[in-house]
């Protein structure tokens, strides 16, 4: 009997807990789930330093909350695709997102059962979103498709927009889109973003121009470096691309699919890109296709990092001579520094055949003290494979009678079908399918 009592007590015990839990932490967790909020969207912003995200109020409730956000669009390349697509004058013309967000709160968020997707998965928030876009002249044009997110315990921010299948007209234009459904997940706390998604399909149409693209997917993990540019995994595919105007006739590419990886060890950054691309229209070859894979190898970051900066700058409109002055220095130190690429793999199919090519340099680590752009060719050791179908080399031969010069002089050797080359380049010499031909070197005896 004692022993009855006790297991009771503990059971009211934890049902008291558990009602605590669901009762009072929902005032408490808001507080923090809004603060985390606004922290994982003003860090999105400051990484990508190309949109600001304005908070335009937060009514703060006990069980849910409702806030409003401004995502504008700073600089960089869409702010120019914008620019162009929209025939906006400057970036003040340029449509603004207003996101509007409930959130419901608590460790345990009661709040979002009365709503699509709700969840009782522990955590800090779970969020529901609507987007409109905000036109220069004020008009609000509500958008279709819902963001939804959740705020874990670790203040790691998932968002994910799901948009149905369906159509809009918007001034004679027509617009039709399949599914979509993209999840992204950013944590400050490790400066991580990760990205999952899927696009059936999207296609506009007005009048006699036409842009259709097929199922897009992508997926990606990735984080900032100490160097200020990005690194980590991310792969990308789309299917087949068409579009036309009213003088063109149909034009069609693809598939495509673009796989990367990039790492940072120690001061050394290495990265591996892989790139397959079918159906690319190629004039009077034909279609072709494209498949690459790129290695670079131990890069000074530090050195990546400032080039990589000063395009940035340069394209927000710093001086050329700037540019020029950083650029030249830390390009210095990049080559004193060392590094490796390799483009294992760069053919081009064509029905008339494959076009085969490899490429290798190599640049050796040099003193940064007496470093001079002469001692780049010494340091450089470098080797090229090419193979061409007879075919394709009669063909371009046809197109440009030049080509018999390269076969003339030896770049290009026949062997049974194929025309071949191979050179190296080692310590000034250059070698073509065995000939050496030195090249003069300024101040280098």
């Amino acid at each position: 009997m004692f022993r009855g009592f006790i297991v009771k007590k503990g059971f009211v015990a934890l049902l008291l807990g558990l009602a605590l839990v669901v009762l009072v932490s929902p005032g408490i967790v808001g507080r923090l789930a809004e603060r985390s909020m606004d922290e994982n969207l003003d860090w999105a912003a400051t990484e990508s330093q190309k949109v600001v995200v304005t908070s335009q109020g937060f009514d703060r409730g006990w069980f849910s909350s409702a806030g409003q956000h401004r995502v504008e669009i700073r600089d960089g390349e869409l702010q120019q695709l914008l620019l162009a697509l929209t025939g906006a004058g400057n970036a003040s013309e340029l449509p603004a997102l207003i996101i509007d967000t409930r959130l419901d709160h608590g460790l345990i968020p009661l709040a979002s059962m009365s709503r699509d997707k709700g969840t009782l998965m522990p955590g800090l928030g779970s969020a529901i979103s609507s987007v409109s876009i905000e036109l220069a002249d004020g008009e609000i044009i509500q958008m279709p498709g819902t963001i939804y997110s959740d705020v874990n315990l670790t203040g790691a921010l998932r968002s994910e927009f799901i948009l149905a299948t369906g159509s809009h007209e918007l001034e004679g234009a027509d617009a039709e889109w399949g599914d979509i459904a993209i999840e992204i997940v950013t944590n400050p706390a490790t400066g991580t973003i990760e990205l999952d998604g899927t696009l059936a399909s999207v296609s506009l149409a007005a009048d006699d121009e036409f842009f259709r693209v097929g199922e897009i997917e992508f997926t990606g993990k990735q984080r900032r470096s100490r160097f200020g540019f990005w690194v980590g995994d991310a792969d990308f595919m789309m299917q087949a691309m068409t579009f036309k105007n009213d003088l063109d006739n149909p034009t069609s590419f693809g598939p495509l699919t673009i796989g990367s990886t990039s790492a940072v060890d120690g001061g050394r950054v290495s990265g591996r890109a892989t790139i397959r691309l079918e159906n690319m229209p190629a004039a009077e070859f034909g279609a072709a296709g494209i498949s690459a894979d790129i290695n670079l190898i131990e890069v000074d970051g530090a050195a990546l990092g400032q080039i990589t900066d000063a395009l940035n700058q340069m394209q927000k409109g710093g001086s050329a001579e700037d540019f020029r002055f950083v650029v030249e220095n830390d390009l210095r130190r990049l080559l004193s520094a060392g590094f490796e690429l390799r483009i294992d793999q760069l053919d081009v199919s064509l029905p008339q055949g494959v076009i085969n090519s490899k490429f290798r340099f190599l640049v050796e680590e040099t003193d940064s003290d007496t470093f001079v752009w002469t001692s780049v060719l010494l340091a450089l050791d470098a080797s090229a494979e090419l193979r061409m179908p007879v075919e394709l080399v009669e063909l371009m031969t046809e197109m440009d009678p030049q080509m018999h010069s390269a076969i003339g002089m030896g770049f290009l050797r026949k062997n049974g079908d194929f025309y071949e080359m191979e050179a190296t380049f080692k310590k000034g010499l250059l070698t073509v399918n065995g000939a050496p031909m030195p090249i003069p070197i300024p101040g280098i005896q």
